[in-house]
């Protein structure tokens, strides 16, 4: 009677599979195998998938769905020999870049800045080092000016910065991580969605509000932060058009008084006023403001301009000279950005203009391994919480960045790419708990084979 109860579970206590180690109230009814084993139905069907395809081959190494599975040595899996997984409570770690925030009352040098953007951001050496002189002098400015003995000193004026770059080469993530880094409230905004104000759109103030919502609603702090304006270069004055241009010069003098420093009455938590919404008013002095754009077609403006100058002597240039210039959008001047449709006001007030080169392949292929959130490592991470360990050969990272390469979006297509081909491994992995290994091939990556799994000895 009381192996009976034993084996009901009655005395107390539920049966668990010997596998899974799941309760029969999670997995259902148990299997009860001699001497004294229980299985759920789910445990017992992948013993009998296991067997069978080892049988019917003859070889050890299986597919799993579409994954080639090889067991180490060569032997059976046996379930009662493998290390069992923890607890994903105990695997969970957590990785935030809590500790990797400089202290901004510190003021970090340039060289400090730029060594800490080194870590997540792969080349552009020289938009790092404008950025990170361009931060450093503007909050030794911000200092200076909260300081009572500096108040009648001479002025220093802002530093805004216009970014110039192909899309995909970073722009936008290298404003992201130097706010991340500094720890300063950060806005980021695309200048489409700007118009005139008394038209459908957001109005200028609309990017103050985003600033402001992520300071918390703290003033003083909004005051201090950092606002990315992107896709600039769609705000270009229109040509040849006859109908009132709401969303180019006009949005281009809305932002001049923004851009040198003024105080605004912004919108508290609504991208406009009305009657209905609260405002608070904000003091731009002290705010960072950074443009970026892609700016398509001006590499044709300065080309033009390269060639017409120079025709003939022993300065002069070829009409081609400049077709394979991946550095071409570092050439450009005022001159250009007011032939592509910047109005000289506007220019005026974004004193420091650099330009950001487009990624090869070898850049693409560092951005997958390199940074401390790199693409693979984030990846990575997620196997490891399954205990599982993530592995890519050398040529498979070549392939992924010619692909990406091919796609021309930049840095952007790299995780597209992966969510392609790591559906499938994602999908079949969490089935087996007792997986160890996973290797991205070339082969699977050209659709030509499968990933290799090895079991965990």
């Amino acid at each position: 009677m009381d192996e009976q109860n034993n084996k009901d579970g009655r005395d107390g206590y539920e049966n668990i599979c010997a596998m899974c180690h799941r309760p029969e109230s999670v997995c259902g009814k148990l299997f009860h195998l001699p001497p004294n084993l229980n299985l759920c139905e789910n445990c017992l069907q992948k013993s009998f998938d296991l067997m069978s395809s080892t049988i019917d081959t003859g070889d050890p190494n299986h597919l799993m769905g579409n994954l080639k599975i090889i067991v180490p040595g060569g032997q059976n899996p046996n379930p009662t020999k493998l290390k069992p997984k923890k607890k994903e409570a105990e695997a969970a770690q957590d990785d935030a870049m809590a500790g990797d925030v400089m202290d901004i009352a510190k003021l970090p040098s340039p060289h400090e800045i730029k060594a800490r953007l080194d870590e997540y951001v792969i080349g552009q050496d020289h938009a790092k080092k404008v950025i990170s002189v361009a931060v450093y002098n503007h909050y030794k400015r911000v200092r200076r000016q909260d300081e009572e003995a500096f108040k009648d000193d001479v002025v220093i004026e802002k530093s805004n910065m216009l970014m110039l770059g192909p899309t995909g080469c970073g722009k936008t993530y290298l404003v992201q991580t130097l706010a991340r880094l500094l720890n300063v409230p950060l806005a980021i905004t695309d200048a489409t969605s700007l118009t005139e104000a008394g038209y459908i759109g957001d109005d200028v103030e609309s990017v103050l509000s985003k600033l402001l919502a992520n300071a918390d609603n703290d003033v003083e702090r909004a005051e201090h932060g950092i606002v990315f304006i992107d896709e600039i270069d769609k705000i270009a004055k229109k040509k040849n058009t006859t109908s009132r241009d709401v969303s180019g010069e006009s949005v281009q003098q809305g932002l001049l008084k923004l851009l040198e420093g003024a105080d605004v009455e912004v919108p508290v938590g609504a991208s406009s006023k009305n009657g209905m919404v609260p405002t608070t008013m904000v003091n731009t002095r002290n705010i960072l403001f950074i443009c970026g754009g892609a700016f398509p077609g001006l590499d044709e403006i300065i080309k033009t301009r390269l060639t017409k100058s120079f025709t003939m002597g022993f300065n002069s240039y070829l009409k081609d000279e400049f077709d394979e210039d991946r550095d071409i959008l570092s050439k450009a001047t005022m001159e250009d950005l007011r032939e592509f449709g910047m109005v000289p006001e506007f220019i005026g007030r974004l004193p420091i203009i650099y330009a950001l080169r487009g990624l090869d392949r070898e850049a693409m292929k560092r951005i997958l391994t390199e940074p401390k959130n790199a693409i693979i490592k984030q990846y990575q991470k997620l196997f490891a919480m399954d205990e599982v360990q993530l592995k890519f050969t050398d040529d498979a990272l070549d392939l992924i960045a010619e692909k990406a390469i091919a796609k021309e979006t930049g840095a952007r297509a790299l995780r597209s790419i992966l969510e392609e081909f790591m559906l499938d491994i994602m999908y079949e992995i969490p089935k087996d708990s007792y997986i160890g290994t996973v290797t991205i091939t070339a082969d699977y990556i050209n659709g030509n084979g499968s990933p290799i799994i090895e079991m965990r000895s």
